[in-house]
């Protein structure tokens, strides 16, 4: 894949500086969000336990799980191609797997709580000479970034690994101008081929770094958005992508 096109001009501000303040489904116009049984919670999360977690994956963090989750990330870079997004966000941008994958004409801001993780997307970026970037230590459940300052905003692998998934929701769509488009890659409840994986898993969610026991009806569903369309990804459907019209 060619590498995106350069801006002449660096970028304003150095990585990790706080700035100032598809595929063609049925489109699912929803109610205003459903009441949903509290579920227990199974393992809860907080931001340094994230970071830890996140911090020790780093090193061998592309080894892990790049392979594994390759093919969901090929197709969150092909639905974002297939939009005219300006202004692209991705929280949770990690080591940076999916930079160099994002449309030549976007300008792209990954955050994330990880030093780590994000120091080595620094460097991915300045390998790859993506000037078009930009990269900040950011929580993306609270961020300073003015209402609606995006056309498009992708979440790879993030909603079931942050604290509260209501809060981080509730940013996104503050954050993603009407009529945006909000990409939700993530793993979801249900599958029968990774039930037992899910179970053994659910215990142990402050030290792998996300929850097992996760379910599309209350993370994604019960919201008053529409749903244009969800498909299975990565191996016997361990992942879901869901394209978001964010109204």
């Amino acid at each position: 894949m060619p590498h995106r096109r350069q801006n002449p001009s660096p970028m304003s501000r150095p990585p990790f500086e706080t700035p100032p303040s598809a595929d063609g489904g049925e489109t699912a116009a929803l109610s205003p969000p459903r009441r949903i049984e509290a579920r227990p919670d199974a393992g809860s999360l907080t931001q340094e336990q994230i970071k830890r977690t996140y911090g020790r994956y780093a090193p061998f963090y592309d080894q892990l799980f790049g392979a594994i989750y390759a093919h969901g990330r090929r197709r969150m870079a092909a639905t974002l191609r297939s939009l005219t997004a300006q202004r692209v966000l991705e929280v949770g941008v990690g080591t940076g797997l999916t930079l160099d994958c994002y449309p030549a004409s976007s300008r792209i801001v990954g955050i994330d709580l990880s030093v780590e993780m994000l120091a080595r997307a620094q460097r991915r970026a300045a390998a790859l000479g993506l000037r078009d970037v930009e990269l900040h230590i950011m929580n993306g459940e609270a961020t300073p970034f003015a209402d609606a300052s995006f056309d498009c905003i992708t979440v790879p692998y993030v909603l079931s690994a942050t604290p509260d998934p209501v809060r981080l929701v509730r940013e996104l769509r503050r954050l993603c101008r009407p009529g945006g488009t909000i990409v939700i890659l993530n793993h979801f409840s249900g599958s029968r081929f990774w039930w037992l994986l899910e179970k053994a898993a659910q215990p142990l969610s402050s030290k792998v770094g996300f929850r097992s026991d996760f379910h599309f009806e209350e993370h994604v569903a019960r919201y008053d958005w529409e749903i244009q369309s969800v498909e299975p990804v990565n191996l016997f459907g361990l992942s879901r992508l869901v394209v978001i019209k964010n109204v």
